[in-house]
């Protein structure tokens, strides 16, 4: 075994893959319905919530495979693992359920709905990803605190 094998955050970020993994390709469930008309949602948008996911995986195992590569502590790479894991999710449950709102949700405009998924992805997905993303990057400077 190594590092990886036996880092509880490591097991964490991996369950929390395989999981949002899961819900990505049963929400191709959700595409297929809308595309043959048996729901009423958007193509589009349910399209991009089972991508969302299947990305989000990936995202989400990437930094699994580099906490031994980070900087951080336990404490840290806890934090990160959090940071990571739901935004990821965020963004694919605000996208599954903007499928059902036929609204784009990327910007602001007069309809209510539209405004709700804008300020629910900014703040539940755009801002903390990103942060996330600066975060991991900056892991792999040599010398950063592990809490």
């Amino acid at each position: 075994m190594n590092d990886v094998d036996l880092n509880p955050v490591a097991r964490l970020l991996g369950r929390s893959a395989a999981i949002l993994m899961v819900l990505g390709l049963l929400t191709g469930g959700l595409v297929s319905s809308a595309m043959t008309g048996m729901i009423r949602a958007s193509v589009q948008s349910a399209v991009a919530a089972h991508l969302n996911a299947i990305l989000g995986a990936f995202f989400i195992l990437g930094v699994a495979w580099s906490l031994p590569l980070l900087g951080y502590g336990p404490a840290g790479q806890r934090r990160l693992a959090w940071l990571v894991i739901v935004p990821n999710y965020a963004n694919w449950a605000v996208t599954s359920v903007k499928s059902f709102l036929f609204v784009a949700g990327v910007g602001w405009d007069k309809q209510p709905a539209n405004n709700a998924v804008f300020i629910a992805l900014t703040f539940t997905v755009v801002i903390p990803s990103l942060i996330a993303a600066v975060a991991w990057a900056a892991g792999f400077r040599k010398g950063i605190s592990g809490n």
